[in-house]
């Protein structure tokens, strides 16, 4: 699943016309770099959440053949959990990746959505994170989400720590994490938190590069990285 329905409000002007899944890094957009990434380990299914400017997203998305593309309309922002539930129908009772439509990552050695899988464990797992380290993160200023043990069991920072890692935006979940979840919109910290609790919350650190895009300064400062570095999508 793509989430891309959210409004983007730190991301205008652009976001005033263009949805923020279609905002153009280096030229090519966020949604197309996700896509790219997932057609490219295997997936041939992909659910994305719509709702501010959904009709660009469909129509830039309209001849693209290589993935097979299901939409999830929401007639108001369910947030990233409530657009999660919304779409369990169209996901099916197996893990899938959730995928934030506002990241652009490079892969280390290992494609990072190849380790993700390969590190999966159904019988001790709901959910399985991609964390970036806090201190390496492009276009991020906030001050990370989790510290992490040795096995990848996952833990809130405390309200003045700066936790060594952030939630990438990358995720493989089982719909069993979902069970029982509020109604409406509601963030997937909601979830995370119950799962914290069971021990079935677990993270994988990042090995590669991973870019955040929130304002039009980030967006600056994420190309100018890139193409220092010269990355091309």
């Amino acid at each position: 699943m793509i989430m891309a329905a959210g409004y983007g409000t730190r991301l205008r002007p652009y976001t005033d016309t263009v949805p923020k899944a279609l905002v153009p890094v280096l030229g090519v957009p966020m949604l197309d770099v996700v896509l790219n990434r997932l057609q490219a380990v295997g997936v041939k299914r992909v659910v994305i959440n719509l709702h501010h400017l959904g009709d660009r997203i469909r129509e830039h998305l309209k001849d693209r053949r290589d993935l097979e593309i299901v939409y999830s309309e929401e007639t108001e922002i369910l947030e990233t959990g409530g657009g999660i539930v919304k779409a369990l129908p169209l996901l099916g009772d197996e893990p899938f990746y959730a995928v934030n439509a506002k990241i652009i990552w490079l892969n280390g050695k290992i494609d990072a959505l190849v380790r993700l899988a390969a590190n999966w464990d159904d019988s001790r797992m709901d959910a399985l994170l991609l964390l970036q380290p806090t201190v390496t993160a492009i276009g991020y200023d906030g001050k990370g989400d989790f510290t992490m043990d040795q096995e990848g069991r996952v833990r809130r920072r405390l309200g003045w720590q700066v936790a060594p890692f952030l939630y990438a935006g990358i995720q493989i979940c089982h719909p069993r994490l979902f069970r029982d979840a509020p109604q409406g919109a509601f963030s997937t910290n909601v979830v995370w938190d119950r799962a914290i609790e069971e021990d079935r919350l677990f993270g994988l650190r990042h090995d590669g590069e991973w870019y955040h895009v929130s304002t039009p300064q980030h967006l600056a400062d994420v190309e100018r990285h890139l193409s220092f570095h010269g990355i091309k999508f």
